[in-house]
């Protein structure tokens, strides 16, 4: 669900359903000055455990939402999203981004102007899959890429067949070890959403977050039982060619 943890590790389910259909994986989150919560619902069909299930189907199980604290209140914003992931409110306050990873592109909302309530496109044809994104500042945000494109996810995203199968023996033999889910890394774009540079490593494998600290990018993973740092004096980001 969607929870707030105070400083003293208080617990509070701020939320944990909506239109009757209870949150399954809770993704990303973001607040906008105004105080209203955004945050998706990557699937409600699949647990934490089982997500890579529901990438394999590549079925739209999520939805994107926001809560009120002053009404308590969820309102679905957007549903039929395929495995809806990061989100992260424009610093302009005028659209909020998220992620689609199984789709490999971000979408804005509109929150203000005359697009308000409108979905577009923010970036898309992305070199991986994206899981959650970050302003940083200096007009750029980080997209946390889990892998990179390989043979056997295009062949699973563009075969409808082929993934059936694939998900129903994943589903008897508990997680099937996927090939190549390796290269994972930070995609560094623009305000506009154009990819300006990338920071990546073939023996990264699903990197689920970045942010910027000083000199240092951390960056969380759901393979790995730490938070990598890197040093970006030691280690520049590499320009897309």
């Amino acid at each position: 669900g969607l929870l707030r943890v105070t400083s003293k590790r208080k617990v509070e389910v701020l939320a944990d359903e909506v239109e009757g259909l209870k949150f399954n994986l809770t993704d990303g989150v973001d607040v906008a000055e105004d105080g209203t919560i955004y945050f998706t619902d990557a699937t409600y069909k699949y647990s934490l455990d089982d997500y890579y299930i529901d990438l394999i189907e590549g079925k739209p199980h999520g939805r994107f939402m926001n809560y009120n604290p002053k009404t308590k209140k969820v309102i679905v914003l957007a549903r039929n999203l395929y495995f809806p992931n990061g989100v992260a409110v424009s610093s302009d306050q005028h659209f909020v981004i998220f992620c689609e990873t199984i789709t490999k592109m971000c979408k804005r909302y509109y929150i203000d102007g005359p697009k308000k309530g409108k979905i577009g496109e923010f970036c898309r044809d992305l070199p991986g899959m994206p899981d959650n994104i970050h302003y940083v500042g200096k007009g750029q945000y980080f997209i946390a890429m889990t892998t990179s494109l390989t043979p056997q996810w295009d062949l699973l995203l563009k075969y409808p067949f082929v993934r059936k199968v694939v998900a129903m023996v994943t589903k008897y033999i508990r997680r099937l070890q996927l090939e190549d889910i390796d290269y994972g890394g930070i995609l560094v774009v623009d305000l506009d959403g154009r990819p300006i540079a990338h920071y990546y490593d073939y023996e990264l494998s699903l990197i689920s977050s970045g942010i910027k600290i000083g000199n240092y990018i951390y960056c969380g993973s759901l393979t790995y039982p730490f938070v990598i740092r890197l040093d970006v004096k030691q280690y520049p980001a590499l320009p897309l060619t």
